[in-house]
């Protein structure tokens, strides 16, 4: 009989001591930025988590209602929403979408390149919708050419594997083997360093970029009360899908929605921190509508795709809060056993790969794809409760996977409960007799009192002097782990020997200090600073550049920082969205205005709606005479922000006006940046790699 393809991967797994290492650097480096990036909340965690679960409880809840919402915001802004039952219907009308662009022999005002008689590209930013539907191989055998932009994705398109992390998609390579693939695919000399690796690909994908005929991304949110999607990305690549191509298409899972910009907030104080340890992604972009009638640039078609895919199946089911999940990644680098085998371990009963590993993944793809086939992975977890106290949005996926396990997530046609026949699916018999057993001595105090005994006994006789008992390979035991030996005394019966205070005692003091802990990390630091100064500190740390000046010294601060580049011509927003007699000063001193679709030139001039201080994030709106690529092609971006428009807090800065009606809006806090080899931070990807904030009295 052959080995279950599932154990046969994480045997392999477990083998492979390179992927040992990368998983664990993973772990330690995300697990940690995660716990450093929460104390910079300004509520206590615990706070947040329950609130962001009741929004996204009560979202699923009323999910019909809120969809009707954001549908009809959405078309109202100029969208083009599709509604895809399952994957082949999502597959279909994204080769409709294509299959309706016209060959681009001639130039016109509402594309930006020529393509002539070459396949169409399709330039794509990370989307798990696309992993779960299995686009990219629809779209190659339909004859179009999809290009991942996203480095970890590219790097894994590059060797024809899936991704092994929900946000890091190589985690499992080493830069050797990155190395090597960019050596045989792109050209490049062999090389280890990541800068060069990274400006490698950079340098491949930029023509990607600006001569893509579509645009693909995925949506993090979708903001009910606007219609507005909002993609959360660090590298560019998922601003210059969105602003670029001439067409954009969006996919969507049915249930990532959010009420309000206020919930909007909340989920983005949650998400960053985490999935990567950061305050906020560098790019969160925030989208109503295709490009306006005198918008220079952006996309004249928006496609959303919203994918149901058996989501609507899930609600009112065990497995309903599942669909709670914001997709951050935090459960799997919490996980002890994502840890040890990676995501290309869990694979189902036919060998089929998931899209989505780890705990959530083990409740997600059951739930969607089936327990016949995915059920078993429900069996590769401890039960710890790690992944529970990782999660943002606090989902109880112990409870999920053990009611997987059992059989019990599934509802029949009226709404009941239906016990599905998948109970300890992926067990081997001798396993599933095990479990009868012990069930049988399990439910009578009588019985598990005589099994204790009988463990106790027996298991020191066959090991009394070992801590672990060595069992057969048969048993599944002894592969990666030893059996413990049984304790010669009982719990109960050790217990009634001590003489300590009362449990109760005990437990109010343990809550006493836990209380106070709590008070003490949480408690909103001191504000001995003003908001300029705080935005000024968390705009350095995110390696950002600040300035300040006056509206009299701003052109000379501007011409120092060009003239020390050697840089005389520049990209930049309209006049009139900039100080009066700024861009005359620039240029009687010698500084020639370029073209905002010129990605040669190295600079661009931009202003600021507004800014958040407490993350150093610079709120950018797009509109007429303010293209979006002066803040994205160039390789610095220059922005002007007034000390007045400086908030708070995130939540403060999207109550502007300007932000909830623009076609799109980018926060942007920092340059561009990536860790996706080995979790190396390197600086400027496909957006500017330098970002100066000069901030005018």
């Amino acid at each position: 009989m052959s080995q279950n393809p599932f154990h046969a991967h994480i045997h392999k797994a477990i083998a492979n001591p390179v992927l040992q290492a990368a998983l664990d650097a993973n772990a330690d480096r995300r697990v940690q930025a995660r716990k450093t990036a929460f104390t910079t909340l300004e509520e206590p965690l615990e706070v947040l988590r329950q609130r962001a679960h009741s929004v996204r409880a009560e979202t699923i809840a009323q999910l019909d209602h809120y969809l009707e919402q954001f549908i009809a915001n959405a078309q109202a802004n100029g969208m083009i929403v599709h509604r895809a039952a399952n994957a082949e219907e999502a597959v279909n009308i994204v080769l409709k979408i294509a299959g309706n662009l016209p060959q681009r022999n001639t130039k016109d005002e509402s594309v930006v390149h020529l393509r002539g008689s070459r396949p169409l590209l399709i330039a794509k930013s990370k989307t798990m919708v696309s992993e779960e539907i299995n686009l990219n191989a629809a779209l190659e055998a339909a004859g179009l050419t999809p290009v991942e932009t996203d480095l970890g994705e590219y790097i894994v398109q590059l060797r024809g594997e899936k991704p092994s992390h929900i946000i890091t998609p190589a985690v499992h390579l080493r830069r050797e083997e990155v190395g090597e693939t960019f050596h045989e695919k792109l050209g490049i000399p062999l090389t280890t360093d990541i800068p060069t690796l990274t400006d490698a690909a950079r340098a491949a994908l930029r023509q990607t970029f600006l001569e893509a005929d579509i645009g693909l991304s995925g949506v993090n949110f979708g903001v009910a009360e606007s219609g507005a999607l909002c993609i959360v990305t660090n590298e560019g690549n998922g601003r210059m899908v969105t602003t670029l191509p001439p067409v954009h298409i969006a996919l969507m899972g049915m249930e990532r929605l959010v009420p309000t910009f206020d919930d909007l907030a909340l989920m983005l104080s949650l998400l960053p921190r985490s999935a990567t340890g950061q305050k906020i992604s560098v790019y969160t972009q925030i989208i109503h509508a295709p490009r306006g009638a005198n918008e220079s640039d952006g996309p004249a078609e928006r496609h959303l795709i919203i994918l149901d895919n058996g989501r609507a199946k899930l609600r009112g089911t065990p497995l309903n809060d599942a669909l709670l999940c914001i997709r951050c990644g935090a459960c799997l680098n919490a996980c002890p056993i994502f840890r040890e085998i990676g995501g290309h371990a869990y694979v189902g009963a036919l060998g089929e790969h998931t899209p989505y590993p780890g705990p959530i993944g083990s409740v997600i793809s059951p739930g969607l794809f089936g327990s016949a086939n995915f059920g078993q992975l429900a069996q590769a977890s401890t039960l710890c409760g790690a992944c529970k106290e990782a999660c943002p949005v606090d989902i109880d996926l112990p409870g999920m996977l053990l009611r997987i396990r059992a059989g019990l997530d599934g509802k029949t046609g009226d709404g009941r409960r239906r016990k599905e026949n998948t109970s300890g699916v992926g067990l081997p018999f001798s396993v599933k007799l095990g479990l009868k057993a012990f069930t049988w001595a399990a439910v009578s105090p009588g019985r598990f009192r005589l099994a204790q005994k009988l463990a106790a006994t027996f298991g020191r006789i066959l090991s009394p002097r070992a801590e672990q008992i060595k069992l057969p390979a048969f048993t599944g035991w002894g592969f990666s782990k030893d059996m413990v030996r049984p304790a010669a005394q009982t719990f109960r019966k050790r217990f009634k020997k001590m003489d300590n205070p009362s449990i109760g005692e005990k437990a109010q003091e343990h809550v006493g200090t836990l209380a106070g802990w709590q008070v003490k990390k949480t408690t909103p630091r001191q504000q001995d600073s003003t908001l300029v100064n705080q935005f000024e500190s968390e705009l350095i740390s995110l390696s950002g550049n600040f300035t300040p000046c006056t509206t009299e010294t701003l052109s000379d601060a501007i011409l120092t920082l060009l003239n020390e580049r050697g840089i005389d011509e520049i990209m930049s927003w309209n006049e009139a969205h900039l100080p009066a007699g700024l861009l005359d000063s620039l240029q009687r001193a010698g500084i020639r205005i370029g073209q905002a679709d010129q990605p040669h030139i190295r600079a661009g001039l931009t202003g600021a709606l507004g800014a958040a201080a407490n993350t150093g994030t610079l709120a950018i709106s797009s509109g007429t005479g303010r293209p979006q690529s002066v803040s994205l092609l160039p390789q610095i971006h220059i922005a002007v922000l007034n000390k007045s428009d400086i908030k708070k807090n995130l939540r403060e800065l999207l109550q502007f006006p300007e932000i909830r009606k623009a076609t799109s809006t980018a926060l942007i806090s920092g340059p561009s940046r990536t860790a996706d080899i080995e979790m190396t931070l390197t600086i400027g990807v496909h957006g500017p790699g330098e970002l100066h904030v000069l901030v005018t009295q």
